[in-house]
């Protein structure tokens, strides 16, 4: 497919690199000269050194010729306003980022006015897996993915003691035709391999046929066990920051935000109801414990530093808050996380990454897709001719790392897979992978343009 994004930023690179490992042909659109540069010297892409909100740009560049157009620049009207010119001028599908909360409570009217097919929203995106990792455990979602005959449960490695100290290789003793896909270690989602071995503290990604893992589940979930969520601390005042404590509020739950602007808290104040705004610095340890932090139940920092959030994220875990949540976007910090202990660490970029992906992909090549603690992703596909996974055992794949094939449909049979086992044209293969490994996965799936790109499923 042909694609034209608008914004080298780190979301429009992201989307990029990730667009290229699957082959399509990717045009990048951006005013600063000096990015692209930068990106020529490093990716197989043509750029554009424009302003896009000229139409003679995208009527030159033959915008009716693509198959879409994902505007991703720092200015939302700029995005909705290319997105509409592309529109009318013959793009057949066109993304938009909008991330200011006034557009929020009407992105219906924009997408109908404007014609724009998708919006995405970095700040809403996170927000939305904050809320599912906090809310949805402490009212008792039952952890459970399921898809056909096959199900993913998640649950504590402490519920299941035998489970302690063994390796992968031999997880079969225990957890007999089930596969571990995945393992939450200290703040970070990790792809287990054979000498992998399971702490106390991990959180598994378990996955199965349906039955057997509906009877796990009876073992490993406690009812009534997460019913206190009271109290929430959040540091930064921002979009992500205004959004959660919206969210957390409507709910039930007690808010704090600290925020060092003056005039970002008066927003704040204005625009919140029942959501405590204090204005100062978070850093400042005494300001901290003067509003009570040791009596949170969860802790969220989400400044526009990376190297702050994660500061205060572990300072609060050594004053022994529960659930401690960082933002973080560069992908640089993902060693430094995993040693910190913090309880999970989310990067907005690979959240909309994905969601713009998965959008571009369609129904016809991803049956289904589902976040994983806003770190992995776990999708179903339906295996072609064309595929490069179609007929190697999986131990010739040569997978990255944070990439596993979990499950495989195929007719009536569900087949846990093992090194030895070959995807046939026509299965339904369920793909756990990390988000960092987008790029990746889309080289895994790519149309080798053999035949045609996907054929009916047996």
């Amino acid at each position: 497919m042909k694609i034209a994004i608008v914004g080298a930023g780190k979301l429009g690179l992201k989307v990029t690199e990730a667009l290229l490992g699957g082959d399509h042909s990717v045009t990048v659109i951006d005013q600063d000269e000096t990015v692209l540069q930068k990106l020529n010297s490093h990716m197989d892409v043509m750029t554009v050194n424009a302003n896009a909100k000229e139409t003679k740009i995208l009527k030159n560049l033959g915008i009716a010729t693509y198959d879409y157009l994902i505007a991703v620049t720092e200015n939302d009207e700029a995005n909705i306003v290319i997105s509409a010119f592309a529109k009318q001028l013959g793009c057949p599908k066109v993304i938009a980022r909008v991330r200011d909360p006034e557009h929020m409570d009407q992105l219906g009217f924009i997408k109908e006015t404007m014609g724009i097919d998708s919006i995405v929203n970095p700040d809403l995106s996170i927000t939305v897996e904050i809320y599912k990792y906090l809310v949805e455990k402490y009212t008792l979602s039952n952890g459970i993915f399921s898809s056909g005959k096959v199900s993913l449960l998640e649950f504590e490695a402490e519920k299941l003691p035998q489970l302690m100290g063994i390796s992968m290789k031999e997880i079969g003793s225990v957890l007999e035709n089930m596969l571990v896909v995945a393992i939450s270690r200290n703040g970070k989602v990790i792809i287990p391999h054979g000498d992998t071995v399971i702490h106390p503290e991990d959180g598994l990604y378990v996955i199965g046929e349906r039955a057997p893992i509906m009877e796990l589940n009876v073992q490993v979930h406690e009812k009534g066990l997460y019913t206190d969520l009271q109290k929430v601390m959040i540091v930064g005042g921002g979009k992500t920051g205004y959004y959660l404590a919206r969210k957390l509020s409507e709910f039930g739950i007690a808010v704090k935000i600290i925020e060092v602007s003056k005039s970002r808290c008066h927003y704040l104040s204005t625009h919140l109801e029942d959501v405590m705004i204090l204005h100062g610095d978070a850093t400042d340890l005494d300001l901290l414990e003067e509003e009570n932090l040791d009596e949170m139940d969860a802790f969220v920092t989400a400044t526009g530093y990376d190297e702050e959030n994660l500061l205060l994220a572990l300072m609060a875990k050594r004053h022994g808050i529960e659930d401690v949540i960082a933002k973080v976007s560069r992908e640089s910090y993902s060693d430094l996380i995993e040693s910190m202990g913090i309880d999970m660490a989310l990067s907005p970029i690979d959240i909309t990454a994905s969601t713009i992906l998965r959008f571009v992909q369609g129904s016809k090549r991803v049956i289904s897709s589902v976040l994983i603690q806003g770190q992995a992703e776990i999708m179903e596909i339906v295996a072609s001719d064309t595929m490069k996974l179609i007929d190697t055992p999986l131990r010739d794949l040569e997978l990255p790392d944070g990439v596993i094939i979990a499950a495989i449909h195929r007719g009536l049979r569900v087949i846990i897979p093992t090194g030895d086992t070959t995807i046939e044209e026509g299965d339904r293969v369920i793909i756990f992978s990390l988000l960092t490994e987008l790029p990746d996965l889309e080289k895994l799936l790519r149309d080798t343009g053999k035949f045609s790109f996907f054929r009916r499923q047996r």
